[in-house]
């Protein structure tokens, strides 16, 4: 793989809620500098970023429902498509885990049918963040089930903000990222997102099936790609 491809499968991630202005132009610059697939940002930001990436064909992609999933669908929906008017290219909402752990699997699709819907009235791409870390087998299966009949463009592991019991891992795992590609196949495509920090652990990610590696560590994943 060159640096180039991998540039290409970060989405460079900068979602600490103090982050500055200053901090966000920065990040905004290094993504074009290093030709980042996108700056993956809080959506409140989404106009800012745009507008300090200009011409450059790094996308937007701003979180909704972030981190929690714990909005409305009418407050989700909304939000989507309020960044996709500010710019954004790609949304990445967290399910209602909430609605999830109820069983109410119904309402859960009807989420995921009616993001993906308002997205691509936009014209931007959906991703679903499962985060993995709270559900079991069995119930990030069920996801799968259901997006390969919504069609979102990516499942994606996590947000990187879960906390989990104690010993338990709050980001992307191999197993993790093994299993949603198995259950899509090649339906939908996989993200792995949180804690991802190393060169090494991002081409593992690749090999494991991810197409998209979400990080704050892009910069660093890439120089660490020998030429």
């Amino acid at each position: 793989m060159t640096k180039k491809q991998l540039a290409q499968a970060i989405d460079h991630t900068l979602l600490k809620p103090q982050a500055t202005r200053e901090d966000l132009r920065l990040h905004c610059q290094a993504a074009a500098q290093y030709g980042f697939h996108s700056v993956a940002i809080n959506s409140a930001v989404t106009a800012f970023c745009r507008e300090v990436l200009g011409d450059s064909p790094v996308l937007c992609d701003a979180t909704v429902g972030f981190p929690l999933g714990q909005s409305t669908l009418a407050a989700k929906v909304f939000e989507a498509q309020d960044a996709i008017r500010n710019g954004a290219k790609e949304i990445d909402y967290v399910v209602n885990l909430t609605e999830l752990k109820s069983g109410r699997w119904d309402l859960v699709e009807e989420e995921m049918r009616r993001l993906v819907e308002a997205c691509a009235q936009g014209g931007a791409a959906c991703k679903v963040i499962f985060e993995t870390c709270y559900l079991t087998n069995p119930e990030k299966e069920r996801l799968c089930e259901i997006a390969c009949r919504v069609r979102p463009a990516f499942i994606k592991t996590s947000t990187g903000f879960g906390t989990p019991g104690q010993g338990l891992p709050n980001g992307a795992t191999l197993e993790d990222v093994r299993l949603m590609k198995r259950c899509v196949g090649d339906q939908v495509l996989v993200k792995a997102s949180g804690g991802v920090r190393t060169t090494q652990q991002a081409l593992a990610m690749l090999e494991a099936g991810a197409s998209r590696i979400g990080t704050s560590n892009g910069v660093e994943i890439l120089e660490g790609l020998a030429d």
